[in-house]
């Protein structure tokens, strides 16, 4: 299937770009490829807002942190190197039924229609929108990742802090908050000092059992 959707104004916020999509998908269906044209960047922003909502809790399960981590690590570097995400072309073909994807999309919407409560577009812009300042936030995005992905998902708030950041990121980057996104730094920073003082503490409590 090669239907094409057409793409939204992109003067609208990515709620109502959502809105005008669920419109316009057919009954017979869409194939992933076309969404993701359609979405693109914004919309694996999106699923990353919504992979990190498990983490915003202190403790989160073992090994999905690591698992979701690696996804949004891929995301991060499409961004900085601005090249799609590479899908096989059978996935990207892969047809969809149409009313799946529209009950898709009106969850995601739900979830969208939040995060705008919280996030006011085009504030403080240079920071989601300027080149070198996208590229700081972006190098920021993949530094969450990997701290996401650190397999001390035991410690409280090893997940927590790395995950708020991703969520602010991913708001801001689609809603072009900079506010949202200087929120996402400001959690960064916290999740850094945290873990080295972890890492400072325990390996201080280590030389000291070994003395």
């Amino acid at each position: 299937m090669s239907t094409e959707l057409p793409l939204p104004p992109q003067e609208l916020s990515l709620g109502e770009q959502l809105r005008s999509l669920i419109d316009q998908i057919p009954d017979e269906g869409v194939n992933l490829g076309a969404l993701l044209d359609v979405f693109g960047d914004e919309g694996l922003l999106l699923l990353t807002a919504m992979m990190v909502l498990v983490f915003l809790v202190p403790v989160s399960i073992p090994g999905v942190s690591t698992v979701f981590g690696a996804a949004i690590l891929m995301v991060g570097v499409s961004r900085l190197t601005g090249r799609a995400l590479w899908l096989p072309r059978r996935l990207r073909e892969r047809s969809l039924p149409g009313a799946r994807v529209r009950a898709a999309l009106a969850g995601g919407l739900r979830w969208v229609q939040r995060f705008e409560r919280v996030s006011r577009p085009h504030r403080l812009r240079k920071l989601a929108e300027q080149r070198g300042w996208l590229i700081v936030g972006n190098l920021a995005f993949i530094s969450a990742a990997l701290l996401l992905m650190a397999p001390l998902s035991f410690l409280p708030f090893s997940n927590t802090l790395p995950g708020v950041a991703l969520l602010m990121y991913s708001i801001g980057f689609i809603q072009r908050d900079g506010g949202a996104v200087l929120a996402g730094h400001v959690a960064q920073l916290a999740s850094v000092v945290y873990f080295s003082v972890v890492l400072v503490g325990g390996g201080a409590a280590l030389r000291a059992l070994w003395a």
